[in-house]
């Protein structure tokens, strides 16, 4: 015989606490994640499935209450159990507890909660989906912001002790080297789909745009993500793609400029350049401040090639007045030409130099044959890794020869009308006797 309305709520109400604990029981039975959660969440877990219930109730008594599902239901769990239960499991949750109401009610000869039930099924579901759909957007937008600041300290040089915290709240999964690229945003930037390509090469990437520029922070990782014990966060789209084999344990790492040619397509047209790479992300600055240089002199080299490594605008950069770049320069040319032994191969190469490149010239300057200059730049290829006889080559070997020159403490040199120290002793002690 079918119940009024009335006595069914007060069915309901009276077997409330017993379907709780048997829908408790099921959980343990049934989800090995639940039975896995430390005691504190699994306590939160079960006032949901209680909140699910009472809330069903106040939903039966009145189905106008449909937009409080979600408040009414996820109110119950501290905020935190978002990020530890999945969507996925809360559908679980949300099964397993109709399941027990559904059970419960086909014992009675009653059937006429079987609509509402499913009826409120539905719309405890899309509460569940709409409440893991905000925290995922909210999570997205800070993350975004997060981003930007992470990647405007780099840019800045302003690292400090918050730093590597803000990397690993935005779930960094590089390791090792760094580097940074630079170049024009496009007319449309398609966030995702960088990830999704940094992905594929086996890099992980920060994104940064300031105006006109975008700025890539990229880092070898690892191609699976190792997330923490009990952590499901929602996944990002980019992690929704199948990840790249990975390589044998003696294949060589991608290198930084394949990594940067893949990532290409992701900037406008223009330029893009590549910072040298750095050991980790907190000292990601040097980097960032290569690639800022590079890009602000890119447009000086004709025919330059896209990526362009930021080193190998070492000459523009210099005469744009970058301290880092003159210093690189004299660090790595004139300071091991200076410091070889024997000073033929520096004045070797500063005379090939100043004539014009010429062979001949340069061993009439010298008094030696041309198969001896020839020799010494072949010396001189071999112990700095530039070529004197390339045009582009010769540039960069000249520019730091000048600024290593500038460089030198300079000494005061004596006139030849100028008595030296012991000259003026002598004349001093002559005009003093008596």
């Amino acid at each position: 015989m079918a119940r009024s309305k009335a006595e069914t709520l007060a069915w309901l109400r009276q077997i409330a606490g017993e379907l709780a604990t048997a829908t408790l029981k099921r959980l343990e039975d049934e989800l090995p994640w639940y039975r896995e959660m430390p005691p504190g969440r699994r306590s939160s877990v079960g006032l949901v499935a209680q909140a699910g219930i009472r809330s069903f109730i106040g939903w039966y008594e009145d189905p106008a209450s449909t937009p409080w599902i979600a408040a009414d239901v996820f109110g119950a769990a501290p905020r935190e159990l978002l990020r530890s239960v999945s969507l996925q499991q809360t559908l679980q949750l949300i099964r397993a507890t109709v399941e027990v109401v559904e059970e419960r009610v086909s014992s009675t000869s009653d059937q006429s909660l079987r609509e509402p039930i499913l009826l409120y099924s539905r719309e405890i579901a899309f509460a569940a989906a709409d409440v893991y759909a905000r925290a995922a957007e909210a999570r997205g937008l800070w993350d975004a912001r997060l981003e930007a600041l992470v990647v405007d300290s780099i840019l800045s040089g302003e690292a400090d002790d918050a730093l590597p915290s803000r990397i690993a709240a935005l779930g960094w999964h590089g390791h090792g080297e760094v580097a940074v690229i630079v170049g024009f945003t496009p007319r449309l930037l398609d966030v995702d789909q960088v990830r999704r390509t940094a992905r594929h090469l086996a890099a992980d990437v920060l994104i940064g745009v300031q105006g006109n520029r975008l700025v890539l922070v990229i880092g070898r990782a690892d191609p699976v993500r190792s997330w923490p014990v009990g952590v499901e966060p929602v996944p990002r789209p980019e992690d929704v793609e199948p990840a790249p084999e990975p390589a044998g344990d003696d294949a060589p790492p991608t290198s930084f400029l394949e990594i940067a040619k893949g990532l290409e397509d992701a900037f406008g047209p223009g330029p893009v350049v590549l910072g040298d790479a750095v050991p980790d992300l907190v000292a990601a600055s040097r980097s960032a401040r290569a690639a800022l240089a590079g890009f602000a002199v890119a447009r000086a080299v004709r025919h330059a090639p896209r990526p362009v490594e930021a080193d190998d605008l070492l000459p523009e950069r210099a005469l744009a007045g970058d301290p880092l770049a003159r210093s690189t320069l004299v660090a790595r040319i004139f300071t091991p030409l200076k410091d070889h032994p024997g000073p033929e191969l520096l004045g070797t190469l500063w005379a090939y130099l100043d004539n014009g490149r010429s062979l001949e010239a340069t061993a009439r300057e010298l008094f030696v044959h041309p198969n001896t200059v020839r020799y010494r730049l072949k010396r001189v290829t071999e112990l700095l890794g530039w070529d004197p006889t390339g045009a582009r080559e010769a540039m960069v070997l000249h520019a730091a020869l000048i600024l290593g020159a500038i460089s030198e403490p300079q000494t005061r040199r004596r006139s030849p009308a100028e008595p030296g120290p012991a000259s003026r002793s002598r004349s001093g002690r002559a005009g003093g006797a008596p």
